[in-house]
């Protein structure tokens, strides 16, 4: 048959798969299946490319990946639902769309690619999930889609933000873009239609597969770095740069878009070395190559592209890229290449590719932030980088109006809070604050084609990425953030006071990170020093303005209720510090609103406003009130009642914070507030938390922990009382049964944790009530089975607690819990998952301090099992009390004593104990023990030397 004939039917053939994969009816299992078909895409992809002529095995095999994630892939599913991810499939559009699409509408498919526009933000669909770099028009691809979907981007064209130019297509960024008329030009056409409709294929197959399959075929998609006088490899970057259609281009970077999401685990093995004289190269090495090639070669398509559209899919590519790569592990420069050439585009004439820029931007700082070479791009000079033009200043030197009155005062003070060496100015942040702030009008040369004429408040998406990009800024480089924080408070006050609610939920968002900010500053743990913080007159200074301006108005918006969710989170990021020097009527405000909205019909409200009392109650200057503390409490507990599992969750984990903040109140010397607390509210909350502790696994984790702090506040005062024997019994029960379970990891952790909390209060009758064997028994049970080593941990812990031998009960009980940890230390290294081996150490720690206690409280009675068990097991025991005496708390979750003299001391104090048991004539037990100790301290001394 003929060329265009040929063409036509390649077209349909190809048309047919994606329709078969898009119906989700055929899944590609079989790996000959997979590969023969990745093989005629790949054939097809290049057809007709000039100076492409590619010879293919009938199928293509993967390549065997090393073990890179021990987690269950994500299902395809759920990939299909990432906002960034492309969409081609038809019943989905038109849900969204109802105008039919006509497959022939040739002339249509050829300029849809140039509408693309973002409008989605604009249409208040906003997605503000922690970490997403894609939420902007979602890679376009609506409107770029590669079945033939013209009327995509025909019914956006109304929308603000479209530029009506894309009707007039101009000669060199058609597919007609030759000189030549006639057949050869509908050759040409009909050529880069095939390459598009494999291309379409190809993405409806990538959303068929799991992606660790995908990564097996990797290199024959994504270049690699050529050996020297060897030929590139033929990849999608072969059509990203030499593909003489700009629709084509788009598309093959749409795919590497696909392949590129979500590979951060995949890519994270990458390593740069400069030790190249090997054998072979590892994996490791040939990814890291990968990821610089694709560097290298979509900054070279960047320079090179002429269409704007497509120029929008190399920066959402190189977006995408820059997510998932692991700079951390990789030579330096690569960001800063990528940094330098994307700053003149943020004022291109096109508005989707300043949108773009600034998404690209975004990614790269919050991509392992924060990163050192990202730190000094920011403290570049402003004017580095972003072109001779003037059209620049707009941009960089807001005018004066918003900085008047009343902000005067605060931005003087904003200056004094600057951190030594950080005097220059951010231009990225300069940048953001004036693209939000100023009118559309004046911003970047006036060519926001679409907006509405002196409509200073259309919601942008170029608005929208600034504050996203100032979001990003404020979680990963807060020191850079900090010195704007009142202007930055200016920005945040404006956007709220607007009328429309993404751009309030966005300002809202960046009040919370820059809360966070400045609590992660005053955390105990901070390394930053005193002087380099934020004055805590200053963030009083901040929240006064937040609380004054419209914040609470926010808060009170019941016909946006995503947006007072999200002040409801800001309002929490409060400093507690910052908090306690409010005016009293301020603080009020606060917590009125908070309990208030606790009572919202809206589940997403109800959520927030139950996390934030969460966190309110532990602030210092309002947990000794009883009346707040007991007010939240009433709060949380309605909550947990709610038929939403999310508003349920977060009341489960306020309510544990609000226990904790029972057990702190204890340790003060002040008895008031336990005597003040009601006993009829802590027999509410043990009631709910014990029916919590039977719901799914986000409610139990922390009901568990409330239980077990409420059993450690019981004063004698309730134990005593009838009514609460019955709720206590229930309560161990519940703890005992969630030990046991085969629950989630953190869920079995917490109930370990809660158990260990029941122990410490000597008012309840461990030891002699008929629940001590049970617990006993679950710990045991854990401490020497349970597949996580952070769980048995946990249970080795809770076994030290108890402080005095009758808490062990009777010698069988004693010698049960004894072998179990003789057992458990055996078995310290016995796992599958090479994941635990990092806490065997810990483990072994723990177990050690175990045995010790347990030795400081034998009885004469318990002396004979120990000695058998050191008959037996001597030897291993020693060997790792010594490591114990030796290295101490290595790891996480030990708790273990960390100067070598705590430890030895602890030895000698089980020592001293045994020594002093009387023991009958002629038993060797107590001599056999103490010889055992005493061998251990003289080995332990000689080879320190002390």
């Amino acid at each position: 048959m003929d060329d265009i004939t040929f063409c036509m039917l390649l077209q349909n053939a190809l048309k047919g798969i994606q329709s078969l994969l898009n119906g989700g009816k055929m899944k590609l299992t079989q790996t000959d299946d997979l590969g023969a078909l990745l093989a005629v895409l790949k054939k097809s992809m290049f057809h007709g490319l000039p100076g492409v002529n590619i010879e293919m095995p009938t199928v293509l095999y993967p390549t065997p990946l090393p073990q890179y994630d021990g987690r269950p892939p994500v299902k395809p599913q759920q990939l299909e639902s990432s906002a960034s991810r492309p969409t081609v499939n038809k019943k989905k559009k038109s849900k969204v769309k109802p105008k039919k699409i006509q497959q022939g509408e040739e002339e249509e498919e050829e300029s849809s690619g140039e509408k693309e526009a973002a409008p989605v933000t604009g249409l208040g669909r906003v997605n503000l999930h922690e970490g997403t770099t894609q939420r902007l028009s979602s890679l376009g691809v609506q409107s770029l889609s590669l079945d033939g979907s013209g009327a995509a981007g025909k019914d956006r064209v109304s929308s603000p933000f479209s530029s009506p130019s894309w009707k007039k297509l101009s000669s060199s960024e058609s597919d007609y873009s030759d000189a030549e008329g006639g057949l050869q030009s509908k050759m040409r056409s009909y050529q880069a239609k095939v390459r598009q409709g494999a291309l379409a294929c190809f993405l409806s197959t990538i959303k068929s597969i799991e992606k660790k399959v995908l990564y097996g075929y990797w290199s024959a998609f994504v270049p690699d770095t050529p050996e020297l006088g060897s030929p590139q490899s033929v990849s999608l970057m072969t059509l990203t740069l030499k593909d003489p259609s700009p629709k084509t281009r788009a598309c093959a970077l749409q795919v590497l878009s696909a392949i590129l999401e979500g590979s951060k685990q995949f890519l994270s093995v990458a390593e740069d070395t400069s030790d190249h004289r090997r054998a072979f190269t590892p994996f490791s090495v040939m990814i890291a190559s990968s990821i610089r090639e694709l560097h290298r070669c979509l900054l070279l398509a960047l320079v090179a592209e002429s269409s704007s559209q497509t120029l929008t899919q190399i920066i959402k590519c190189l977006a995408n890229l820059v997510s998932n790569s692991p700079y951390n592990r990789l030579k330096l420069s690569l960001l800063t290449k990528v940094w330098n050439q994307i700053k003149p585009y943020i004022c291109h004439k096109d508005v989707n590719v300043r949108v773009s820029s600034l998404t690209l931007l975004g990614a790269i700082v919050s991509t392992h932030a924060p990163l050192p070479e990202v730190q000094l791009l920011l403290q570049q000079p402003c004017s580095s980088g972003l072109g001779n033009s003037n059209s620049a200043t707009p941009h960089l030197s807001p005018p004066d109006w918003w900085k008047k009155a009343p902000s005067g005062p605060f931005l003087d003070e904003a200056s004094i809070s600057s951190p030594k060496g950080s005097s220059e100015p951010c231009w990225l942040i300069r940048l953001c604050i004036s693209t939000v702030v100023l009118p559309r009008e004046d911003s970047c040369l006036g060519l926001d084609a679409g907006s509405a004429a002196g409509s200073t408040y259309v919601p942008s998406p170029m608005r929208l990425e600034a504050l996203q990009v100032l979001a990003h800024l404020a979680r990963g480089y807060f020191s850079v953030a900090q010195v704007y924080l009142m202007e930055l408070g200016e920005v945040i006050c404006k956007c709220m006071g607007e009328a429309d609610p993404s751009i309030q939920l966005h300002g809202a968002k960046l009040l919370e990170e820059l809360g966070t900010g400045l609590i992660q500053q005053y955390k105990p743990d901070s390394t930053i020093a005193p002087d380099q913080r934020v004055p805590v007159t200053l963030v009083v200074l901040f929240w006064t303005m937040m609380l004054n301006g419209p914040l609470p108005r926010a808060l009170q918006n019941s016909e946006h209720p995503t947006l007072q969710a999200s002040a409801c989170d800001a309002l929490s990021s409060i400093l507690p510090e910052a908090f306690s020097s409010l005016p009293s009527d301020w603080q009020i405000l606060c917590i009125t609103m908070l309990l208030g909205l606790n009572d919202s019909k809206n589940r997403l409200v109800k959520a927030a406003a139950s996390r934030a009392l969460g966190v309110y109650v532990l602030f210092p200057c309002l947990r000794q009130d009883v009346i707040f503390v007991a007010d939240t409490a009433n709060a949380v507990l309605m909550s947990l009642q709610d038929k939403s599992l999310n508003v349920r969750a977060k009341a489960a984990w306020s309510l544990g914070n609000l226990t904790d903040t029972l057990i702190v109140n204890m340790e003060t010397p002040d008895p008031s507030f336990q005597e003040e607390f009601s006993g009829l509210l802590l027999l509410k909350m043990l009631r709910s938390a014990i029916e919590a502790s039977k719901d799914k696994d986000k409610v139990k984790s922390n009901a568990v922990r409330a239980l077990g702090n409420l059993l450690h506040f019981l004063q004698p005062s309730h134990i005593e009382k009838p009514r609460f024997a019955e709720i206590i019994e229930e309560s161990i029960q519940a703890l005992i049964s969630t030990v046991l379970i085969d629950a989630a990891m953190k869920v079995r952790w917490n109930a370990c944790y809660a158990m260990g909390n029941v122990f410490k209060n000597p008012s309840l009758p461990l030891g002699t009530a008929p629940w001590t064997s049970q617990a006993y028994n679950a710990l045991t049970s854990v401490v020497t089975s349970c597949k996580n080593f952070k769980v048995r941990i946990r249970s080795a812990t809770a076994l030290s607690i108890p402080c005095k031998r009758e808490h062990y009960g009777s010698v069988d009980q004693y010698a049960q819990i004894w072998n179990a940890l003789v057992t458990a230390l055996q078995k310290s290294e016995d796992t599958t998952d090479f994941l635990e081996f990092k806490y065997c150490a810990s483990l072994r720690t723990q177990i050690c301090q175990a045995l010790i206690h347990l030795l400081s409280l034998a009885s004469a009675l318990d002396l004979p099992c120990i000695q058998k068990t050191l008959e037996v097991n001597g030897d291993m025991v020693q060997s790792y009390i010594l490591q114990f005496l030796k290295s101490g708390a290595e790891g996480d979750d030990t708790g273990a004593p960390h100067s070598p003299q705590e430890r030895d001391q602890m030895i000698k104090t089980a020592l001293e104990h045994l020594s002093s048991v009387q023991v009958m004539a002629g038993d060797t037990a107590k001599r056999v023990i103490m010889d055992f100790l005493e061998d251990i301290l003289t080995i332990y001394f000689d080879s320190s030397g002390s």
